[in-house]
């Protein structure tokens, strides 16, 4: 756990009383979002495809598949009957297959990017933002990838996904801004989870390397990133210390990924 983790742990609480729904919070960086939240005195709703036994203890939990518009509605549905209302959106929920080439991707697999990596995000937003904007208050997270910062094609269904994801992200915060609703991302980079792995050994296997690496293939820094680096992020996002903050993205990455 990171300095502002162990804040929390101390005591500080300081979302008690918010109402927290993360989606894809069973492992990884979810995971460590949904135990950053609870341990800052927050009440949390979390989400998966399928019912899983790696949900932080503490935490609500509902069966849902986020690519889809039912999906969607059952979240929303178990937020108001769990938690009563919500004051912080955390979509967390992404990922694809790739493919040997952009040309190689079939049409459903760029449904489903979309659909996972995007318009989830997108339609979660249009049943919880309404109760928000009467509430004049609430604060949105979508988590990007830093590889759209270097798209290569055999993942060129997610990260375009993902880049529709931050425009949309930028959008929304500025349509929700008035209503005291704030909206960032956060776009990590490598990070130390099963997925990541998975992720890259899909990279070597095709003879991917996205990112600036080191000859010792780490990122600048040194190393790769922990879940609880990106919440770490997250945390910070979804507090009053970043209340003059909305419309960003906040890139957490080791300096692997250039910068436009």
């Amino acid at each position: 756990m990171t300095a502002m983790g162990n804040e929390s742990e101390a005591g500080t609480q300081e979302l008690a009383g918010k109402r927290a729904v993360v989606t894809g919070g069973s492992r990884g960086i979810g995971a460590a979002v949904v135990r950053q939240l609870l341990d800052a005195g927050a009440e949390v709703l979390t989400t998966a495809r399928s019912a899983t036994s790696t949900v932080p203890e503490g935490a609500a939990f509902v069966k849902a598949d986020v690519r889809t518009r039912a999906g969607a509605e059952a979240i929303a549905a178990a937020a108001r009957e769990t938690l009563g209302g919500v004051d912080i959106v955390v979509h967390n929920a992404g990922g694809a297959r790739p493919y040997e080439e952009a040309s190689a991707i079939p049409d459903e697999e760029w449904q489903n990017a979309l659909d996972l990596n995007y318009l989830a995000s997108v339609r979660l937003d249009s049943l919880l933002a309404p109760a928000m904007r009467e509430q004049r208050s609430g604060v949105i997270v979508h988590v990007s990838s830093a590889a759209v910062l270097t798209p290569v094609g055999p993942f060129l269904h997610y990260v375009a996904a993902k880049a529709a994801l931050e425009t949309y992200s930028r959008g929304l915060s500025l349509e929700l801004a008035p209503y005291g609703i704030r909206v960032n991302t956060v776009t990590p980079g490598r990070v130390a989870t099963p997925g990541g792995e998975e992720t890259r050994e899909q990279w070597a296997r095709l003879n991917v390397a996205p990112g600036q690496t080191n000859a010792d293939d780490t990122p600048p820094l040194g190393r790769e990133g922990l879940p609880d680096d990106i919440a770490d992020a997250v945390l910070f996002l979804v507090s009053g210390r970043a209340s003059w903050l909305t419309g960003s993205n906040l890139v957490v990455d080791g300096g692997e990924f250039p910068r436009g």
